[in-house]
């Protein structure tokens, strides 16, 4: 049987890339899927850009493509049917995830201690300073001290006081955290 006659799979899992490698974490089970007003923001952006912009233009494509005749070697027709179960994946597992989101703003967190939202200073055992602000699971970028509030660091803090000792469980072992200082600033 010719490959133009063997169907891709669709039913690969939401949160998957083409190449089936996860590209987003999942929310545990029984909890919500809290975001900052920002990242709320910036998965709607992504969402139309896909839906108004992104799909439609593909969707010419492969049309175009589809009135040229024999699909079965015709790499415009063929890629943009991938590019289109892409996209519509992606389109799935962002409006899930909006459909679930619970935004908290930061900003109206009047708290001493840590929440959700907070930008957290933290002196570990070595006197070194490292500052942190707890964030929605979609949100989360480790190198701008962005950390997924279901992180490991984030739960250790979560509900600490400035002054507080927190132990940090990690694969290497236990390292003590001192809280520094909490703030609640807008995203």
């Amino acid at each position: 049987m010719s490959k133009a006659f063997t169907r891709e799979s669709d039913d690969a899992p939401e949160d998957e890339g083409a190449d089936g490698a996860e590209t987003a974490p999942s929310i545990p089970m029984g909890t919500k899927n809290y975001m900052t007003p920002a990242g709320a923001l910036r998965l709607r952006e992504e969402l139309k850009q896909l839906l108004y912009k992104e799909r439609p233009e593909v969707v010419r494509t492969v049309s175009w493509a589809a009135s040229n005749g024999d699909r079965s070697e015709n790499g415009d027709y063929i890629y943009g049917k991938r590019r289109l179960r892409e996209i519509d994946r992606r389109i799935r597992f962002l409006t899930k995830r909006l459909e679930a989101a619970q935004v908290v703003d930061p900003a109206t967190q009047r708290a001493d201690h840590v929440l959700f939202g907070a930008t957290v200073t933290i002196s570990d055992e070595e006197g070194r300073e490292r500052t942190y602000r707890i964030v929605g699971i979609d949100e989360a970028e480790p190198a701008k001290g962005h950390v997924s509030w279901i992180s490991p660091l984030a739960k250790a803090l979560l509900n600490a006081k400035v002054g507080d000792s927190v132990v940090l469980r990690t694969p290497k072992g236990e390292e003590e955290l001192e809280v520094l200082s909490i703030r609640y600033e807008e995203c």
